[in-house]
This record gives structure tokens, sequence and C-alpha cells, in this order.
């Protein structure tokens, strides 16, 4: 009977969620499985991955294989890189409080560039929220002044300028260039 670590799709349309499972290679997808070793949801941004270490290290010793998304999950979780210290263990290259040690220190290292990764997605995501805010209020004030400049009778073609300058500023910041003045200024 050959065993394969493979992937069994759950969620709903568009928004799958993964059991990661040990299953006969003959039984269908979704259907009969032998262990469930965790769970995979890649909706989220770092994908969620939550598996049993040891279980699955013990599959794969026993012989399943995993297929090609199974094994890039797994390597990304550090159970092929734990599978590989117990066969050293095995082979008498060092001892097990060693290879727990060694593996403690690669989770860590893993652990602190996710988090990383997390951190900046977070501070992008501030940083556009507040460049967004930020333009809206520039909008909100030139749609202000334009008011103002068509309510107000007095000194009409001053006001007309300071709308349409307003407006020249706004338009010139969508398009990513430099407000008019400023390059004028430069070029002197």
């Amino acid at each position: 009977m050959s065993v394969k670590i493979r992937l069994q799709r759950h969620g709903r349309k568009a928004k799958p969620i993964y059991h990661i499972v040990v299953a006969d290679a003959r039984a269908p997808r979704d259907g009969r499985f032998i262990e469930r070793l965790g769970q995979y949801n890649p909706n989220t941004n770092p994908a969620t991955i939550d598996i049993n270490v040891d279980k699955a290290v013990e599959w794969l010793h026993n012989g399943a294989q995993p297929t090609d998304t199974c094994r890039a999950i797994l390597s990304y979780k550090g159970v092929l890189m734990k599978k590989h210290l117990w066969e050293g263990v095995q082979k008498g290259a060092f001892s097990a409080e060693e290879a727990e040690t060694r593996f403690a220190a690669w989770v860590d290292a893993k652990e602190g560039k996710v988090s990383g990764k997390v951190n900046n997605l977070s501070a992008a995501e501030q940083k556009r929220k507040n460049d967004a805010l930020a333009h809206e209020a520039k909008v909100k004030e030139a749609r202000a002044a334009a008011i103002l400049a068509k309510n107000t009778p007095v000194a009409e073609a001053v006001a007309e300028e300071a709308a349409e300058e307003a407006a020249e500023e706004v338009a010139a910041e969508e398009a990513g260039e430099a407000p008019a003045e400023e390059t004028n200024e430069s070029a002197e």
C-alpha cells in the first residue's frame, strides 16, 4: 500500500482551506484518509500553517511520500529539517539533545523571518492608509477653495487663480509630479 502526505481541500468557493493528511494513494483527494497532520490556509498573508511536526516526521520515516506542494509546506515548517537531524542521530553523528537544540535554533530563525515579514506588511499598509488620508485632505482643501471662490463675488479673479492653482497642485500630485512653482524656482 502506497501512502501519501497530501492536501485535502475544504472551505468555500474561492476561499480554500486545506487539511494536511496521510492517505492511501488510491483514495480520492477529499475522501478517506489515515491521519490528519495539520491545516494549511493560503488565504492569509503569510499563509497560516499548523502542523504536528513529530507525527509528520514519524510518517516520513515510515515511508510516506509527500506531494510536491506538501513537500514545500513540510520544508517551510521544518519537518524535513527535523527528519534530517533525526537521521543524523540514528547514524550517531550527534546526540538527540544537540539535534533538538539545532532544530530549536532553526525554528527561532524562521519565526524571526516570518514576524519580520508580518511587520513589514503591516507597516506598508499603514503607510498606504496615511498617504491616502493626506491626499484626501489636500483634495478637500482644493474643493473648499474652489467653493469659496465661486461664492465670493469680491476679487473674483484672485479667487479663481487660487482655485486653479490648487486644482493644478492636486492634478500634479496625482500625476506624481512636483507643483509648477517649485519647478520654476529650482530652474532659476
